[in-house]
């Protein structure tokens, strides 16, 4: 099943830019806890425990304990801000989540024994469309990752929803097709090089410029006889 990160935060106690700017200035990033029928809580976390996060597969659909002293909240990590210039956290979401309660998550594609598909050891592609499937599931059945064997694959075979072995309990959001997850498309040809060298067909001579040396006289106008002598 999928895996709980639990990860310690602080109630903050105002909200607002400078509010956040002054959670920063501590060290800590600013966020909220949503959701589950209950008010927002404003909280404060370390960033390098939301960078770990962000930085491992799969963070959309992991589970956080969340806690906050002696209190914990069971919550998806939904959203984290990045600054635009150094991708550092800026701000963190969390929805809160009920026992029972479905709810949507993002869970990771993982394709197995890529070296024992003939498709690609003949030399095709593995055109992934979908590393992450959409799911509606409850807490308690969220799978950790979606597993894709690709052994026994043959170029122009493809990978619909129904090759997955979903859990009891787990329906893709899109329900009105099988769509395709992945394909083994055939190899890319490449455009032929050129020959590395041609033979090149001799020049011809500029308009009113001297034959080549050695070359023939060329054919047309023929030579202008010579003048005969004068009569004495």
């Amino acid at each position: 099943m999928v895996e709980i990160v639990t990860i310690e935060a602080v109630l903050r106690e105002r909200a607002g830019k400078g509010a956040a700017r002054a959670t920063r200035r501590e060290g800590r990033i600013p966020g909220v806890i949503y959701g589950g029928k209950r008010e927002p809580r404003l909280i404060a976390v370390e960033p390098r425990a939301i960078l770990r996060e962000i930085n491992r597969h799969g963070w959309r659909s992991r589970l956080y304990e969340v806690k906050i002293g002696a209190e914990s909240e069971r919550a998806l990590l939904r959203d984290v801000q990045l600054h635009p210039v150094t991708d550092r956290p800026e701000h963190v979401d969390f929805q809160r989540l009920a026992a029972g309660q479905e709810v949507r998550f993002a869970v990771e594609v993982v394709f197995l024994n890529e070296g024992n598909c003939p498709g690609l050891k003949a030399g095709g592609v593995l055109n992934v469309v979908r590393h992450e499937v959409e799911v509606y599931c409850t807490p308690e059945n969220v799978p950790d990752r979606f597993e894709v064997d690709l052994s026994g694959l043959s170029i122009g075979d493809t990978i619909h929803w129904s090759a997955i072995k979903a859990p009891p309990g787990v329906r893709p959001v899109i329900a009105d097709r099988d769509f395709t997850i992945a394909t083994v498309a055939p190899p890319t040809v490449g455009a032929e090089a050129a020959p590395a060298a041609a033979e090149a067909a001799p020049a011809a001579p500029a308009k009113g410029g001297a034959p080549a040396k050695g070359a023939q006289p060329t054919a047309g106008k023929a030579a202008a006889p010579a003048k005969a002598p004068a009569k004495k």
